[in-house]
């Protein structure tokens, strides 16, 4: 389980995703979650499915390393999908003791269910085919305007980006603590919630000493090397945009622009 977390990885290939601008991606990551939302039939879940399968076969990463990933949430989607379900009101299609299932509730929930798999899909291709640094800098670039009202910008994109780095770094750390503890006789995997629960806890202590170890290690490490924040820094490789990049935000665009006009069309419809 600790190795399926794929968000905050990078998946070293080439491809034209990889290639282009860290701006475009976030922006690209954007306009994918609104037309998520602003799915509500089968037709522009369709619409968002051929877009994501476009986008994951020019990436270049297997879709089951991205698929891998959500078995980490499984229990999110599951819960979500059972509230949806039961607690949905309209036309009764299974009633069981106190609980009933309604047509519309079903619909809630296979919508729910696709459009939180689509989430975490689409956030993993993000970090899956963008470095950390370029994800700094592309987010750095991308809210410059903040800095006119003194919003402390290249501070938030970098504790984003160290969190980010931390996520792999964590997980390694936490299946090496897993194993140690195995060794010893620990069981992680047979008995209850309750049981299993309980035996998380010889991890969690040695886990958080060792990530404030590295926080520690870190902080010194950047005070050892100057580091003073964004004022008067420059950048080994400024962001450029190129031909790609304009192509992709006029594809963005006219993604957009086609949800748009597929949610006016359709209504509320849902078929």
């Amino acid at each position: 389980m600790i190795r399926d977390i794929t968000i905050g990885q990078y998946y070293q290939t080439k491809s034209v995703i990889h290639e282009l601008d860290p701006r475009v991606k976030l922006m690209g990551t954007l306009v994918f979650i609104i037309s998520l939302f602003l799915g509500k039939s089968v037709w522009m879940y369709l619409a968002v499915t051929a877009f994501l399968a476009v986008i994951i076969k020019l990436s270049n990463v297997p879709l089951k390393f991205i698929v891998k990933g959500l078995k980490a949430v499984l229990i999110l989607i599951i819960f979500s999908a059972a509230f949806n379900l039961f607690l949905t009101d309209g036309e009764v299609v299974v009633r069981l003791w106190k609980l009933k299932i309604t047509k519309e509730g079903i619909y809630q929930a296979v919508f729910m269910v696709i459009r939180l798999m689509y989430l975490i899909m689409g956030s993993s291709l993000m970090t899956l085919t963008t470095t950390p640094n370029n994800l700094t800098d592309g987010l750095e670039k991308s809210l410059g305007f903040l800095k006119v009202i003194k919003v402390p910008v290249h501070e938030i994109a970098m504790m984003m980006s160290i969190a980010l780095r931390f996520i792999p770094i964590l997980i390694e750390e936490t299946d090496k603590i897993m194993k140690a503890q195995m060794a010893r006789g620990a069981d992680f995997e047979n008995g209850n919630l309750v049981k299993r629960a309980k035996a998380m806890i010889p991890v969690l202590v040695p886990l958080f000493i060792s990530a404030f170890r590295r926080a520690n290690e870190l902080a010194m490490a950047m005070e050892a090397r100057c580091y003073h924040g964004s004022e008067g820094r420059t950048k080994m490789k400024p962001l450029k945009y190129k031909k790609n990049d304009r192509i992709a935000y006029g594809v963005l665009a006219a993604y957009l622009c086609a949800m748009i006009a597929l949610n006016i069309f359709l209504g509320g419809r849902i078929i």
